[in-house]
């Protein structure tokens, strides 16, 4: 797995699948970590992919995703790098306008400073199947082996973040901005008056 890496904070962060955060055969360290974890969450812009076409109505929705939930788990203590596993939920949705029952997905992980100053980043596929009948299927992933390394042991979770958001054409990164939500479908006035009874003169 390629792994983008760029210099900050006067090391290289690196995010690689399957890196553990113990060596097999050490004896667990119980010490508790000397700071707190990096914060961990999806960047708004990009927490939700909507594919939907002319006019934006329920109808006329493919695929969605969304990120419901982040959650960090970190590890540090004396000189040691900060060791993070990553746990994000997901909900993927299948609309009317959905070619098929299945779906690759791609979403990314960055580790940044505050500043949000990019140091490293990495693409992630999720392939999703739908069941016959099924409009939403919710999943957990894992991402073990995010590594931080600290310039001094002063250096705390604080100073990093770690988020997390979909890989997004213009098109679905401009709806989201703008703030759209897709129009469920509703009976036509005509329709909602269907079977009333007139009124009595």
């Amino acid at each position: 797995m390629k792994v983008n890496k760029l210099a900050g904070f006067g090391a290289v962060a690196v995010i690689a699948a399957g890196l553990g955060a113990c060596a097999v055969g050490k004896k667990l360290d119980s010490r508790p970590n000397v700071g707190p974890c990096p914060v961990a969450g999806a960047l708004y812009d990009v927490s939700r992919l909507v594919e939907v076409g002319e006019p934006e109505r329920h109808e006329n929705v493919g695929f969605t995703g969304e990120i419901e939930g982040v959650r960090g788990f970190c590890r540090y203590v004396g000189k040691d790098p900060i060791t993070m596993q990553l746990e994000i939920d997901f909900a993927f949705g299948r609309g009317p306008k959905a070619d098929g029952d299945s779906k690759t997905y791609t979403y990314f992980v960055a580790v940044t400073r505050r500043d949000r100053n990019v140091l490293a980043k990495e693409d992630y596929a999720v392939d999703v199947k739908f069941a016959k009948g099924a409009s939403v299927v919710r999943r957990t992933e894992k991402i073990d082996g995010i590594v931080i390394p600290r310039a001094t042991e002063t250096v705390s979770g604080t100073n990093f973040e770690i988020i997390t958001g979909f890989e997004l054409t213009p098109e679905q990164l401009a709806y989201n901005r703008s703030g759209k939500r897709f129009t469920m479908d509703v009976k036509k006035p005509a329709d909602a008056q269907a079977g009333k009874a007139p009124k009595g003169n």
